[in-house]
């Protein structure tokens, strides 16, 4: 989902899985690591121009394909959570002060890497009065200057229930706006404490009735049921998403939420038959699925 758990996923550069948990894991977690010049030429682009992707800071297992294909997911705002949610690997703290060239930097590696389709997400900045709202609009609007041709993607935070923060998003019309339910509301007070069940269905009923095609995501394994996933699918529909990812949570380490349940990939698949039954558009669901998976192929689907 939004943030990949990193004790099972090895640090940058370093094999996927630590061995001392390759055992703990079921088989089918097992990833091909294939690093492409479109890896290499990516990963000096965003060290050079002091940039943070969510690929990395979150250690997702399948950042050599998306890189490889040209896709990648900026992370803006910096690097630091005013939220501690109990499944999230991005560090918590006091966030610096906001960088006035950052949406300018972002939109200069999109186009100097020839981005078919770019990602923005940010960290919760509940310290801002508008959460980030204007330099995250900002960012978009400067990718569409310099490079008009790549679809945009955002990954929002709720913005505390602010519509008109949501607001300032949509005007710069991004393809796809994608708010991640994440859990079913009854784990929302263990997993994620800082945030509401309704305040994120309302984001995404919000974005609709703007006109944005929405997407959401849900993580499997933290001790839900599995009518309580199919309840929170009914819900997302009933607010109009679109599109859908579902994938399995691991854990980040011993102080995070444990993982409660390994589904299998078909159960996955499964989810995937009933999410489509409910008039989702696109699906992705699987073990190692994420926000941003196959995130390019859902803005071709969706024009």
């Amino acid at each position: 989902m939004t943030f990949i758990p990193t004790s099972d996923i090895a640090p940058r550069g370093a094999s996927l899985v630590k061995a001392s948990q390759k055992k703990s894991l079921p088989p089918w977690f097992k990833v091909q690591l294939r690093p492409g010049p479109h890896y290499k030429e990516l990963r000096q682009l965003v060290e050079t121009h002091n940039l943070h992707t969510i690929c990395e800071e979150a250690r997702c297992p399948n950042l050599w394909e998306c890189w490889n294909n040209r896709t990648a997911t900026f992370l803006i705002l910096g690097d630091i959570c005013t939220r501690r949610c109990h499944y999230c690997s991005v560090t918590t703290g006091r966030p610096l002060e906001l960088d006035a060239q950052e949406p300018q930097r972002v939109a200069d590696a999109v186009k100097l890497l020839k981005l078919r389709h770019a990602v923005i997400t940010s960290v919760n900045r509940d310290d801002l009065p508008d959460g980030g709202a204007k330099p995250f609009a900002e960012t978009i609007a400067r990718i569409r200057e310099v490079n008009p041709t790549c679809t945009i993607e955002v990954l929002i935070s709720d913005f505390q229930g602010h519509q008109e923060d949501v607001a300032t998003i949509i005007r710069e019309t991004p393809d796809i706006l994608n708010h991640n339910i994440e859990t079913v509301p009854r784990l929302f007070p263990a997993i994620r404490p800082q945030g509401k069940y309704e305040r994120s269905l309302h984001v995404l009923q919000w974005a609709k009735e703007m006109g944005a095609r929405t997407k959401s995501g849900l993580m499997a394994g933290l001790g839900e049921t599995e009518e309580e996933i199919r309840s929170v699918l009914i819900d997302l529909r009933r607010v109009g998403c679109e599109m859908l990812t579902l994938g399995q949570y691991l854990r980040p380490t011993l102080q995070h939420a444990p993982v409660a349940r390994f589904y299998t990939p078909e159960e996955f698949a499964e989810f995937k038959r009933i999410a489509l039954d409910l008039g989702f558009e696109h699906v992705e669901s699987g073990p190692l699925v994420r926000s941003s998976y196959h995130a390019e192929q859902q803005a071709i689907r969706s024009e």
